[in-house]
């Protein structure tokens, strides 16, 4: 017996008159309706496969930092000060995928390392749904590395943040998308740039727009002196995020991330 059914089955056992239980049927109907017209919708149409159509990855460091795609030790001539996307791209080809080939299906995760599709089927990185790749940072003192919107030095406009070249309603694809840092002893940071209604309990993050402050808020990992840290980074569409309809499908995505080292007290380390 449906719904309706019920609700009027219980309007002639108590005897309430025919004119007015027609009213309080169609005003049941109306609620109903409007209550699925002006739910929040999220995620693209179910079975679609049209993702990210282009993504671009920039990743840089500060003067007092290193990094690179492999552990080479202390060996401090084998680390650079930027990660490419060529660079990405190998690491990927060993899972026969590229950046250009990434899709970015919207997943959802709570913790950011496991992340389930919108059936709530777990899904594998680099595998039509959200990209996953580790780097190594190593620094020549003990710091806590922070993500920046600053240049790693005067003139370089190479500091964080999330753009696209999408227009009109694709747009949104930059408020919808999350990164997430892992290592073994900081446990997950999730970046949500331009940061909304918090989903699926995410303990997320901003940075400021203006001047960069750094704070507890903006730490992302610690490393020891001399002393290689590996970060596992994760990129998504976050699903549950308001704005992941398929308005922001084909979208185009570059993100730049960019790392500073600070001393306990949240300073700059020069």
């Amino acid at each position: 017996m449906s719904y309706f059914s019920r609700i009027v089955d219980r309007m002639v056992n108590e005897k309430i008159p025919p004119k007015r239980r027609k009213r309080m049927v169609v005003f049941l109907a109306i609620i109903t309706l409007l209550s699925m017209t002006t739910t929040t919708v999220a995620w693209f149409t179910v079975n679609t496969f049209a993702g990210v159509d282009s993504l671009d990855l920039h990743i840089s460091v500060s003067a007092q930092l290193k990094v690179a795609m492999q552990d080479y030790g202390t060996d401090l001539d084998r680390y650079t000060k930027v990660i490419t996307n060529d660079m990405i791209d190998e690491y990927l080809a060993a899972q026969n995928t590229s950046l250009e080939e990434m899709i970015l299906d919207p997943v959802t995760t709570s913790g950011g390392t496991i992340f389930t599709n919108q059936r709530g089927t777990e899904r594998q990185p680099n595998d039509r749904s959200y990209l996953e790749f580790d780097c190594y940072f190593i620094a020549t003192e003990e710091m806590w590395v922070h993500l920046t919107t600053e240049g790693t030095e005067a003139g370089n406009d190479d500091g964080t943040k999330v753009t696209t070249t999408s227009t009109g309603p694709k747009a949104d694809v930059v408020n919808c998308t999350r990164v997430g840092f892992t290592t073994t002893e900081s446990g997950t940071a999730i970046y949500e740039p331009n940061k909304g209604v918090a989903v699926n309990n995410q303990n997320t993050f901003d940075l400021p727009s203006g001047t960069m402050v750094y704070s507890n808020n903006t730490r992302i990992f610690h490393i020891d002196q001399l002393k290689p840290t590996k970060v596992t980074i994760r990129l998504w569409i976050e699903g549950n995020d308001p704005e992941c309809d398929d308005d922001v499908q084909d979208a185009q995505l570059s993100v730049q991330l960019s790392f500073v080292g600070c001393d306990e007290n949240n300073q700059p380390i020069s």
